[in-house]
């Protein structure tokens, strides 16, 4: 087939932009969500942000701009690049995704650093560390703070729906049970997946309840608060990050202290993530193999802690191990393995759908952070042994 040219194509009909009514609609849609919009103006909230040479740009800015957030984009990442040049891997869970807008940020006031994938769906932070560099925070760290804030704003308002609904996918901190437990809304858990999160948005919708759905988030850096998508959107989380860190700034606190009154408030919730990258022509098969094996040969601890509950989500079995129960798993089956080590922890493990690597999420959870750090340590040690 002869190729056309973008310019051609577009002369043809073949390509069109989106009419300017429907991205109001949007934007329409993306405010409707702020929780506490009016307090940003006044907050002088500054931010560097960066689309990652990708497709927020336009929308981001959009939004940040009718919020008042005084906004630096990294001009190198600013336009959209297929090759990403400036940026070598542009995944937000990764630091080095933010590398030149940690340069910006030092030339500049600086009280947030977004950065949003390239195509818009999940959105990474880092903040000041208080010693001339800046600190990234996890997505499940992120997700967390904005639950609570989100949340706790919406006590103080009395608006929080009767029977309110948050969802997490089961390889996202529990630390989010904690703070969803506080506030009296229910924590639901479905399996890796945004759709599994739009999933029960729907089902919300179907009974006319969709209004009991107050978050939702993955700790890859997804979130989503509304129910006007059925996926992570980037734009709603960063006009959230903008109210939280606005917020903050107001009493005199930084994204860095409220990360602290919540381990401090709810334990330490520490993660990890560990890909395990397997090779040659049968590296899939390798990849079911180390599953079967898991699963034949279940440890009966990990970093000196007793396993206490052993999920299987292929066999859509829970066994209680210290009362040698079973008991039904009612999600859809999946091959996913989690070792629950009481209250202290679990691992949950899992292989790509399409690279040949399996997945390891480790939490471990303490009351002091150097405990559960030496906890995680050991756990990731052991596994590493295995």
């Amino acid at each position: 087939k002869e190729k056309k040219s973008f310019d051609a194509c577009r002369k043809d009909g073949l390509i069109d932009y989106i009419p300017q009514a429907l991205w109001e609609k949007y934007y329409a849609a993306v405010m409707a969500e702020a929780v506490a919009p009016e307090i940003i103006p006044d907050a002088g909230l500054n931010v560097v942000y960066t689309p990652l040479c990708g497709t927020g740009n336009e929308p981001v800015r959009a939004i940040l701009n009718r919020l008042g957030v005084n906004v630096t984009v990294v001009s190198c990442q600013e336009k959209p690049d297929g090759d990403f040049k400036t940026c070598e891997y542009p995944n937000p869970e990764t630091d080095a995704a933010l590398s030149e807008s940690y340069k910006v940020a030092g030339t500049v006031p600086c009280d947030v650093i977004l950065g949003t994938d390239p195509d818009a769906d999940r959105v990474a932070i880092a903040v000041p560390d208080g010693a001339g560099g800046f600190r990234k925070l996890t997505g499940n760290e992120l997700g967390c703070l904005l639950l609570e804030y989100i949340l706790k704003a919406r006590t103080e308002k009395k608006d929080i729906p009767n029977d309110a609904i948050a969802v997490r996918s089961i390889v996202s901190s529990p630390l989010a049970d904690r703070i969803a437990s506080k506030y009296g809304v229910e924590m639901c858990s479905v399996l890796t997946g945004f759709k599994y999160i739009g999933g029960e948005i729907l089902k919300l919708e179907s009974k006319g309840e969709e209004n009991r759905f107050v978050f939702g988030f993955e700790e890859s850096c997804g979130y989503l608060k509304g129910t006007y998508a059925r996926d992570k959107d980037a734009v709603v989380a960063s006009m959230l990050v903008c109210e939280l860190a606005a917020s903050l700034k107001r009493e005199g606190k930084t994204i860095l202290d409220a990360l602290e009154d919540m381990y401090s408030a709810y334990g330490y919730c520490l993660a990890y993530v560990q890909s395990v990258e397997l090779t040659g022509a049968d590296a899939m098969d390798k990849a079911a193999a180390m599953m079967s094996d898991l699963r034949s040969n279940a440890p009966a601890q990990i970093g000196d802690v007793p396993v206490t509950v052993i999920r299987d989500y292929l066999s859509s079995q829970t066994l209680d191990v210290e009362k040698a129960t079973q008991s039904e798993i009612r999600l859809p089956k999946s091959n996913v393995l989690e070792f629950v080590l009481g209250d202290q922890g679990s691992v949950i493990v899992r292989p790509s759908g399409t690279e040949p690597k399996v997945k390891f999420y480790y939490t471990a959870i303490a009351e002091s952070q150097s405990v559960a750090k030496a906890l995680l340590d050991r756990m990731v040690a052991q596994i590493a042994n295995k």
